[in-house]
């Protein structure tokens, strides 16, 4: 062990490791909380004799966050190089969990195969229609409420200010820069027009998958989603009137009843089921991040491949104002979250929010009611950019540490100084 660690030594089951949501080892932030992953050592205890399957790890010094939730830390060592027998045989599951690390690492790879798929086959992803795609959605925010617990949320709502500026960020920022291209591109009405719808459309379920790989505060990202999708009911409408000088008529009711069948229910049953069988879950964890990738490149392909014809000859006029709307919203949005001194994690889970619209709402509204089909092409062109854009982010983020914020610093400090008051006054 190390001579700079204070702690004593420590036996972490590989069952613990926070395997879905960061690839290392996750320990206890203070001396009387318990690891994320759950049946870790309490620190400060003997180590247990391991058993076999256990390793012996370093450990590091966490610190806890803003929101009093536990601190992970990314270990040098890969989880899948974890998780070998006595005799040096790699089990099944690692082999697994190997897989999966490779295929979550090549998100962006999949989503543009999707969306090539989408353009040069249509009839190969038009099959997907509105009934499946609600289910696929529903599926996708089931696997990432398997990841969180009703404390996560309980955390988040102590601190509202991130899903504040998340809103801020969404239905002000976004949609001015949105209004801003158009007038400097000099686009035409109509794909001004969906260019601006598009950008006053809420967060998409996407934003929450692209938030679990990138190791940011998912509980967070579900509710800025929930929160800029029920402010949709008037603020896309709005906005679109006073930006575009066009009012799009929404379905409130249905939006509304779409936000609890797509986003809420499903999340709030993953988070009873990890709950109430968290052992049975924690064995699937790894595979999570597999099972949105292929979810969101369906759901990526799919409008790609309804408006096909129309993005052949209209869509590379887009691509410029529409990467430029995305490409300049990520880095808006940390800006936005530094400025706020948000910890890194919120920080990442603010710039991908604010980064990736719901584009399938966009494409959506503009087909029901607007007559000119160009209006339709910017959301299209949109799925591309924001999913590409976002997923390349994402795995950016997922192989660089979470870094220890300096408030944290200081947090952890001011907790160790009243410790060893305590302490003096016991004595």
């Amino acid at each position: 062990m190390a001579s700079h660690l204070r702690s004593p030594a420590r036996w972490t089951p590989l069952g613990d490791l926070c395997a879905g949501r960061h690839r290392g080892s996750c320990f206890p932030a203070r001396s009387r909380a318990g690891c994320a992953g759950r049946g870790g050592a309490i620190h400060g205890q003997p180590a247990p004799r391991g058993p076999p399957g256990w390793r012996r790890l370093p450990v590091k010094p966490v610190v806890a966050d803003h929101r009093g939730g536990t601190g992970c830390h990314a270990s040098a060592a890969h989880v899948g190089s974890l998780s070998k027998r006595p005799g040096g045989q790699q089990d099944g599951w690692a082999v697994l969990e190997r897989v999966a690390e490779v295929v979550t690492t090549l998100f962006p790879v999949w989503v543009c195969l999707g969306v090539a798929v989408g353009i040069t086959r249509p009839s190969a992803v038009t099959w997907f229609t509105s009934d499946l795609f609600t289910s696929a959605l529903g599926f996708l925010m089931l696997s990432m409420g398997l990841t969180m617990t009703f404390q996560d949320f309980k955390n988040c709502a102590r601190r509202p200010l991130p899903v504040i500026v998340g809103f801020f960020a969404q239905y002000l920022v976004k949609p001015m820069l949105g209004f801003a291209l158009a007038r400097a591109l000099h686009l035409s009405p109509a794909l001004a027009t969906g260019l601006i719808l598009v950008a006053c459309c809420p967060g998409g379920q996407s934003s929450n998958v692209a938030t679990y790989i990138a190791n940011g505060d998912v509980a967070l990202s579900v509710l800025m989603t929930t929160a800029s999708t029920i402010g949709a009911i008037l603020m896309t409408p709005l906005l679109t009137k006073l930006l575009a000088g066009t009012l799009v008529p929404v379905d409130a009711m249905g939006l509304a009843l779409s936000t609890l069948q797509v986003v809420l229910v499903p999340t709030l049953v993953g988070v009873m089921l990890n709950e109430l069988a968290h052992e049975t879950v924690r064995k699937i964890t790894p595979i999570l991040p597999v099972i949105g990738v292929a979810l969101t490149t369906i759901l990526t392909a799919s409008p790609v491949g309804q408006s096909a014809a129309v993005l052949k000859l209209n869509g590379l006029k887009l691509v410029l104002p529409v990467f430029l709307l995305h490409a300049l919203a990520f880095p808006l949005g940390y800006i936005l979250s530094r400025l706020s001194h948000f910890p890194e994690r919120e920080c990442r889970t603010v710039s991908i929010e604010t980064g990736m619209q719901s584009s399938a709402l966009g494409f959506l509204l503009a087909q029901r009611h607007f007559n000119d089909p160009l209006v339709m092409v910017p959301s299209a062109v949109s799925v591309l950019f924001q999913a590409g854009l976002g997923s390349a982010l994402a795995v950016f983020w997922r192989n660089l540490p979470v870094r220890a914020d300096s408030c944290h610093k200081r947090s952890q400090k001011s907790g160790e100084e009243e410790e060893g008051n305590l302490q003096l006054k016991q004595a």
